[in-house]
């Protein structure tokens, strides 16, 4: 979140996917039934969607979810409706309606920062809301596009798009607190 705060005044979009998405949408009074959430961070996802009101940044985020009994293979799963996730299932993954509006924005975009998979890739009948968000940043040929994080690394390399990518950065931490603002030591280094 702390990444989010830093681009607002700088991003005309924000698209959330993946585990941090049922924050937020916890913090817009969703149910997300046994979905991950960061209850102590219900609050700063509540300020940061005011900020971005604030500031006419666009922040999209699911419409519509896969969900699972378990977060593992095998288990019962199914598309969801709308945003509302029922006690007893947890979200796994981004719906149909949410990988066509993200892809639809993303093809809009001149640039684009891809950190984190949209839900369980790594299982693949929780892995087509990623696919399909690598498919888009790949497709997205006027824009610069960066892919960083271990696991959006992992994913576009498992999909084959690697190779249609701007820039891969396999900085993985360093690149959040870059991007968070911090002062690197390396870069204050080089700029002393």
């Amino acid at each position: 979140i702390a990444v989010i705060d830093n681009l607002l005044p700088r991003i005309g979009a924000l698209l959330i996917g993946g585990a941090m998405a049922y924050t937020f949408l916890k913090a817009q009074g969703i149910a997300i039934g046994g979905s991950r959430v960061e209850a102590d961070k219900v609050d700063l996802a509540q300020k940061t969607l005011e900020q971005a009101r604030a500031k006419g940044v666009r922040l999209l985020l699911p419409t519509d979810h896969v969900i699972a009994t378990r977060p593992e293979a095998g288990a019962d799963h199914k598309d969801t409706a709308d945003a509302a996730i029922p006690d007893g299932w947890l979200g796994v993954d981004i719906g149909p309606k949410t990988r066509a509006a993200y892809a639809a924005e993303i093809a809009k975009a001149k640039t684009v920062l891809w950190n984190g998979p949209m839900g369980i890739f790594e299982i693949e009948a929780y892995a087509g809301g990623t696919v399909a968000i690598a498919h888009a940043v790949a497709d997205a040929k006027q824009a610069f596009t960066v892919v960083g994080g271990g696991d959006s690394v992992a994913a576009v390399t498992q999909v084959g798009v690697a190779d249609r990518i701007g820039h891969i950065s396999t900085g993985g931490g360093a690149s959040l607190e870059f991007l968070e603002g911090q002062t690197l030591p390396g870069v204050a280094a080089l700029e002393g």
